[in-house]
């Protein structure tokens, strides 16, 4: 019960992060992507079963939210938690370099699949091109900052360390 409230908790937040503060940000032209970070950050925080529940969670309430094809954000965030989800047994979750380089990927991969979409001729892709590499590359530097001041405040680390099972009997 606890993870689903924590799970629709999350999902609000980042929603509503991303219809009011960020869209002002994003009519300037600075994108913050913050459904593939708050996918990124789930996965790494509870693993690929849960991080592709909620990357469908957030993704389908985006689609309803936007007036598009419904499915679209819901389909690339369920594969993309499940990815880093998966990924997340292996790495070192609270390294801020991991957290960099997942989050720019996942953005890059997001952003590149929205893109996509938008997709109106040769004379836009030069415009969409710079788009998705600012988009990847300031949603990875301002996450892995609130990453380090969440740790820091905290005083512990965030995601713990990689599951690893052993069976071994002593």
């Amino acid at each position: 019960m606890r993870g689903i409230v924590g799970l629709i908790t999350m999902a609000m937040v980042a929603l509503l992060l991303r219809s009011t503060a960020l869209s002002t940000l994003a009519a300037k032209g600075l994108v913050l992507d913050v459904l593939a970070f708050a996918t990124v950050v789930w996965a790494f925080r509870a693993g690929e079963t849960w991080g592709s529940s909620f990357g469908f969670v957030i993704g389908l309430a985006a689609d309803l939210d936007a007036a598009h094809w419904l499915g679209r954000h819901a389909l690339l965030l369920s594969l993309m938690g499940y990815a880093v989800g998966r990924l997340s047994r292996t790495l070192v979750r609270d390294s801020a370099r991991t957290q960099f380089v997942i989050i720019l990927l996942a953005t890059l991969v997001h952003q590149l699949w929205s893109a996509a979409f938008e997709f109106s001729g040769l004379a836009g892709w030069p415009y969409l091109a710079l788009r998705v590499v600012v988009a990847s590359a300031a949603t990875a530097a301002a996450g892995t900052v609130l990453l380090g001041i969440v740790r820091r405040v905290l005083g512990q680390p965030l995601f713990g360390h990689a599951v690893l099972k052993s069976n071994t009997s002593s």
